[in-house]
């Protein structure tokens, strides 16, 4: 049990590294464009998902453009892809999966995205943009209570 609590906040630190890491990418951007070319930039780098991976099960509810995400657990940590028809939205899926993957499903629910308002990600973003961020969230969160019933389940 106390071998748990020591993974687990190892991992919460792991996130908040790697929010401070995504805080200093957007660091140089002083303007709305800066952002959305930095946004769009991080989107051009996600790969494409497994074509058998893209079902209704996996789009994501509240985006703007057809978003799929899928996720998996190994060693009882969470790995996200998705993919979508929009570079922006991409790069939002970026965004919060450079800072989810490899954390563990307890990470991902109490370590919110504190850094996407830090760096005004949420203020530069259309409504529509703003609210499929955070959907995929939601989604993240979702899929991490999902595993984490599964996991204590094996217990």
């Amino acid at each position: 049990m106390q071998e748990k609590a020591i993974q687990d906040q190892d991992s919460f630190r792991t996130c908040l590294e790697k929010q401070e890491k995504m805080k200093q990418i957007f660091k140089s951007c002083a303007t709305q464009e800066a952002k959305y070319e930095k946004i769009i930039e991080l989107g051009k780098k996600q790969k494409p998902i497994d074509p058998l991976l893209k079902t209704e099960c996996n789009l994501v509810p509240g985006c703007q453009s057809i978003m799929y995400m899928n996720t998996t657990c190994k060693d009882g940590l969470l790995y996200f892809e998705s993919e979508s028809d929009a570079i922006i939205s991409s790069g939002l899926a970026v965004l919060l999966i450079e800072v989810y993957n490899g954390e563990t499903p307890e990470t991902v629910l109490k370590c919110p995205p504190k850094y996407l308002e830090e760096i005004g990600i949420p203020a530069s973003l259309t409504p529509g943009r703003a609210n499929g961020l955070a959907s995929l969230y939601v989604r993240m969160k979702k899929d991490a209570l999902r595993f984490l019933v599964l996991l204590h389940s094996k217990e």
